[in-house]
Order: structure tokens, then sequence, then C-alpha cells
């Protein structure tokens, strides 16, 4: 019997720390005080407190923009979460020759993926300049969704793989319309990944700043905001947002993970 190699549960963990560490910094520092006269974050610890929490709102500007990032990623990752499950169960469903142009369509959504935020961001924006667009929430919901919908694709089709069809078939020979067995068999069984993909694309779309930053126009969702606070300081509160968010997503996370074990096996 060979004897597996100790260091890989050292490094996993190692991994695991050196990716959790700065979001724990982060959430420690929320409740550092500040002792300047200018509330800007301080890595010197200089005692707990709680006033940015309870002054979350105080800064102008800020509040705005994570509502709009938020408002952004749950439009964006809705759409995105539609448009990709019905663009999975089409590649997975037809083949080549009743989907005329799939192995295409497969490989852009994997170019989709690989393409720097940098190309999609400034492409996207000489398409909306050329179209005479004006860059605002709509034009950011438009390029949220195009970077999106990849993941969603790939995250669907993963579940479909494997994916028994005589359910299907079955409740097609006891009088179920295709929409009525799309609701009560497919859709059930395919929950999980639907809900793994809806969270990666609100998580991207929460995030994004590339894209973001070129499409967005006068209206600033969280991450540019942040960007450009920097500036002239970030405030304290940014903390408070930032812990926020990552326990909505960790909520979220976990919401996704019990859907997963509570399906019956295949």
């Amino acid at each position: 019997m060979s004897r597996k190699p100790r260091f890989l549960p050292l490094y996993s963990w190692l991994l695991i720390g050196y990716l959790v560490l700065p979001i724990l910094v982060m959430v420690v520092y929320s409740f550092n005080d500040v002792v300047t006269g200018i509330p800007n974050v301080s890595f010197t610890w200089n005692g707990f407190t709680t006033r940015w929490y309870q002054h979350w709102s105080d800064v102008p500007g800020l509040t705005a923009s994570a509502w709009l990032s938020i408002r952004l990623a749950l439009a964006a990752s809705a759409a995105a979460t539609v448009a990709g499950t019905m663009l999975a169960l089409a590649l997975v469903r037809y083949s080549s020759r009743r989907f005329r142009g799939k192995a295409v369509i497969d490989y852009l959504m994997y170019l989709n993926i690989a393409a720097p935020e940098i190309v999609m961001g400034s492409s996207l924006l000489g398409l909306f300049v050329t179209m005479r667009i004006n860059r605002g929430f709509w034009t950011l919901f438009l390029t949220h969704v195009v970077f999106s919908v990849a993941y969603v694709v790939v995250t669907v089709r993963a579940r479909l793989t494997g994916f028994d069809v005589r359910l299907e078939e079955a409740a097609a020979d006891l009088g179920s319309q295709p929409l009525t067995t799309f609701r009560l068999v497919t859709l059930p069984l395919i929950l999980p990944g639907v809900a793994a993909g809806a969270l990666m694309a609100f998580a991207l779309s929460l995030d994004d700043f590339v894209a973001s930053d070129f499409v967005s126009g006068s209206i600033q969702p969280f991450p540019v905001w942040v960007y450009g606070a920097t500036r002239i300081g970030i405030p304290p509160q940014v903390f408070v947002f930032g812990t926020a968010i990552f326990s909505l997503g960790l909520i979220a996370a976990v919401v996704s993970v019990v859907l997963s074990r509570r399906q019956p096996a295949r």
C-alpha cells in the first residue's frame, strides 16, 4: 500500500489561509478605531469600536454605490442565469445536426471566460459609443450579463451531464406538457447547478472593476468608487460594506450547499 504524501493537506490549508487572510483582516479592521482627524483606514490597531457600523451611511456616495452594485448584481445574475440555463440545455440536448453552429457557440463560451476583462470592457465601450448609447446602469447591466452568462452555461452544463432523460420521458408518457415537465422534473434536479451558476454570476458582477470602469459613465459601482477613493483615503465604512457583502455571499454559498445535499442521489 503506497503512502500518501503528507504535504498535500498542509499545502491545502496554507492555500486556504492565503485566500482567507485578507478577508479576515478586513473584518477585524472594520472594528478598528481611528484617532486621526479624517477617518481613513488604518492598519495600526487603535482600539475596538463599532461606530463605523453605527455610521455606515455617513460617507457621501459610498452607500449609493454599494446599493447600485447590489441591484446590478441581482439583475445581471438573474438574467445571466435564465439565459445561461436555457443555452446549457440547448447545448446538451440538441445534436449538431439539429443545432447548427453548436460547436461555434460552445467555443465562444470558453473564449468568453478566457478573454481578458480589459478586452471585453474596451470592445463594449466602443460598441456603446458607436451606437450612441448613454453609459449608465443599462450598459453596466448588459456588460455584466455578457461576461457572466458563460460561467452559468459551464456550471449548469456540468450538472446536466449524465442527467437521466428517462425521468422526463416518463413524465411525458403520463401526459405532462413540456413546460410542466421542466418545472416539476428537470429544474428540481438541476437546481444545485443553477444555484451555483447564479451565485457565481452574482459574485462576478458584484466585484467587477475593469469592465465596469469602462462602461459605467457618470455612475459608480462599489469597486469603481473604492478605487477612486484611494486618491484621498479610504474611509473605514468601506470595510463595513465589504464585511456585509462577504457575509451575504457566505450565506448564499451555504444555501447552495444545503440545496445540493438535499437533492436525491442520481
